[in-house]
């Protein structure tokens, strides 16, 4: 996805986010017309990678399809096993690619990294042709909210992105992602990214058997609301395992209707999307980029879970048990 950044006036570019806005406004710039001065556009991207044909790839490799939804919530033990495997393997995946994250890189570049790095590991990139999608990695930069498409934009100083990444191995899929700053970020930023990833705790934390779904929006709306932020409502979790999205729903946000109760087995992934304003949202031309309402900037992470009889195990934690990302 992403990305060059629009002409500003040369005023606009040496204003620092506190002063007064240029238009006399009376209000300082951050709060005026920072957030359009920033806002990008869609760069060139280049042709779709090729994977080899040793390596065991989902129908839509070839087809161009997406996923049969149809799947049982509750995996088998050898499912599971697959899981846990390919879930580790993910997690690696994307240490490695948010560990090429800084200024002057571009997002194909980082999009090269994951899908050589899932080929290393034995995977296929499970976004490359999903529907359509052209790339091995989604990467959603400040008010980008999911499935930003790589391209070649210079990531700069000062950016925050999230890389969304899905590995295929074993017939099974781990799906998770991870925001990260790009040099210096200012300090609104980094308290958005850390209650991003502490709400996606809060939401890990709710996951209980024989309790809602509902139970895990409601943890991360209180949370995420409480420290002054919004939440995402059209682009919720989903369940995953051989199936890359089952009609497994897991809303960030608290609804009545996701009273389906939690059972030992289940696997699913949560991911909310948080943000500094608005929390609508609207789509580009390219109907895969989806950007804040407003122009201000949003942070995601996610992961794969499994909910166990006494409470949740993360599939997706590195080989070292950690987790990815900033903000912690």
């Amino acid at each position: 996805m992403t990305i060059t950044r629009p002409a500003t006036s040369a005023a606009s570019t040496k204003l620092k986010a506190n002063d007064p806005c240029w238009c006399g406004s009376g209000k300082k710039f951050k709060r005026c017309h920072k957030a359009a001065s920033d806002r990008i556009v869609a760069g060139r991207v280049s042709p779709r990678r090729a994977v080899p044909p040793e390596i065991e790839a989902p129908p839509w490799a070839v087809t161009g399809g997406s996923s049969n939804r149809a799947e049982a919530h509750v995996k088998s033990p050898d499912v599971i096993d697959r899981m846990r495997r390919t879930g580790r393997a993910a997690g690696d995946l994307l240490a490695l690619v948010g560990a090429a994250v800084e200024p002057g890189i571009t997002t194909d570049e980082l999009d090269a990294i994951c899908h050589q790095g899932a080929i290393d590991l034995g995977g296929y990139p499970s976004p490359l042709n999903y529907s359509g999608f052209p790339k091995s990695i989604c990467t959603s930069i400040n008010e980008v909210i999911c499935h930003g498409i790589p391209d070649d934009r210079p990531l700069a100083d000062g950016d925050i992105v999230n890389l969304d990444v899905t590995l295929y191995r074993e017939g099974v899929h781990g799906d998770t992602n991870a925001t990260f700053f790009v040099g210096e970020v200012d300090p609104e930023s980094q308290r958005l990214v850390r209650v991003t990833r502490e709400s996606l705790e809060r939401g890990i934390a709710a996951v209980r058997p024989g309790r809602p779904i509902s139970d895990i929006g409601r943890a991360i709306q209180a949370y995420a609301e409480g420290a002054g932020f919004g939440v995402v409502r059209s682009f919720i979790g989903h369940g995953i395992g051989e199936t890359f999205h089952t009609d497994l729903a897991i809303p960030h946000y608290f609804d009545p209707r996701a009273s389906m109760l939690l059972v030992p087995g289940m696997v699913f992934t949560i991911e909310p999307m948080i943000t500094a304003g608005d929390w609508r949202h609207r789509m580009w031309d390219d109907d895969w980029t989806a950007v804040t309402a407003d122009g201000r900037r949003t942070a995601q992470f996610e992961h794969t879970l499994l909910v166990t009889a006494d409470g949740v195990d993360i599939l997706t934690l590195r080989a070292d048990g950690q987790w990815s990302g900033d903000g912690a």
